[in-house]
């Protein structure tokens, strides 16, 4: 079963589905300011990042349950053993906590694929954005910016250009 935690955790992964389709959803607006580019931009990384923090908490919560899990099957079945439940330490045995261990472990594993699936979405729909509208990011090598400035030649030899050419930082 979920522990409490677990409630925030569906709703941090709906929350990332909803801006995900709400974002596509609608009509296009007018093109959008340099300063709402940016702001989107940022937005759209930070979501990423707490992604994958997020991702990153779970992992660990994994390694704990499967440490404690290896620790537990060498033990007898019918020996007391403690567990947090909700903020209360409740006695239980071996063979009680065990599958209960391994059935969070479990969950919490389809968690965090949902999660780096999300993420590798999340990272699509950035680079598009990024193409779109010709963001780069400060300390990119030269490499890049010598080929954004062949590309604005290009641009300038009559093929259309793409975007408002964002700098972020």
């Amino acid at each position: 079963m979920f522990r409490l935690g677990s409630l925030r955790i569906v709703q941090f992964i709906m929350a990332a589905n909803s801006s995900s389709t709400s974002s596509k959803s609608g009509g296009k607006p007018s093109t959008p300011s340099a300063e709402q580019v940016v702001a989107t931009f940022q937005r759209m990384r930070q979501e990423q990042r707490s992604m994958a923090s997020k991702a990153a908490e779970f992992e660990m919560e994994i390694n704990e349950h499967s440490l404690v899990i290896e620790t537990l099957k060498e033990v007898d079945p019918s020996r007391k053993c403690f567990r947090l439940v909700g903020g209360v330490l409740v006695e239980r045995t071996v063979k009680e906590v065990l599958p209960a261990l391994e059935n969070n472990k479990e969950q919490i594993s389809k968690i965090v694929e949902s999660l780096n699936t999300q993420m590798q979405v999340k990272g699509r729909e950035l680079t598009e954005y990024r193409e779109r509208y010709n963001i780069r990011l400060v300390g990119e090598d030269d490499k890049q910016g010598k080929a954004d400035a062949n590309q604005s030649k290009e641009s300038e030899s009559g093929a259309p250009k793409g975007g408002t050419g964002v700098l972020v930082s």
